[in-house]
């Protein structure tokens, strides 16, 4: 069980504290019962992903981990990873985190609620995956696709885009290379 204690920023500026932990049913429960619903309404395209079965995954194949970030006991954020098959596009083939799936609670998202609840909850989560990918010795390599909704979201993170990919239906790959030391 993984759990790191993070820090936010709230819609008024303060500092929140946080934890990003290894994903339970619980963090199901909070979207499904509250998020999702939101998320329907407002016509969102992660609205009906299935983190139930991401849940199933992770803790049925080694390969898979599925987080959660929480603020005072409720799910804020939720990331779901592929950490042993995925390389990277380049033509060196490095191993990397892949981010199969990343969400933001809709009271978080800038395009949804200005200011938003929480600030940074996508940048902390992208953060954690990339330590995960130095605990697991692949340097910080993240990889991963966007729904072009979030595309300038990555891009505002300056992750380097590779363009679109035809073989993930021309969704656009971002990469984070090693980090230099």
């Amino acid at each position: 069980m993984i759990e790191r204690p993070v820090q936010l920023l709230s819609s008024t500026g303060q500092i929140v504290n946080g934890l990003i932990r290894t994903m339970q049913r619980r963090h199901w429960s909070d979207f499904q019962s509250v998020w999702q619903g939101i998320l329907i309404e407002l016509e969102q395209p992660d609205a009906r992903w299935m983190w139930d079965y991401k849940l199933r995954q992770a803790q049925q194949e080694s390969r898979y981990e599925a987080y959660a970030l929480e603020v005072e006991s409720f799910t804020q954020g939720l990331l779901f990873l592929e950490t042993q098959w995925r390389r990277s596009h380049f033509p060196q083939r490095y191993p990397l985190v892949y981010v199969e799936a990343l969400a933001s609670a809709p009271w978080n998202r800038s395009a949804i609620e200005r200011p938003p609840f929480l600030r940074g909850v996508g940048r902390t989560l992208l953060l954690f995956a990339r330590r995960r990918s130095v605990e697991l010795g692949y340097g910080g390599r993240v990889g991963f696709h966007s729904l072009p909704e979030a595309e300038g979201f990555y891009r505002h993170l300056q992750v380097p885009d590779y363009g679109a990919d035809p073989e993930k239906e021309d969704l656009v790959y971002f990469e984070y290379g090693a980090i230099q030391s």
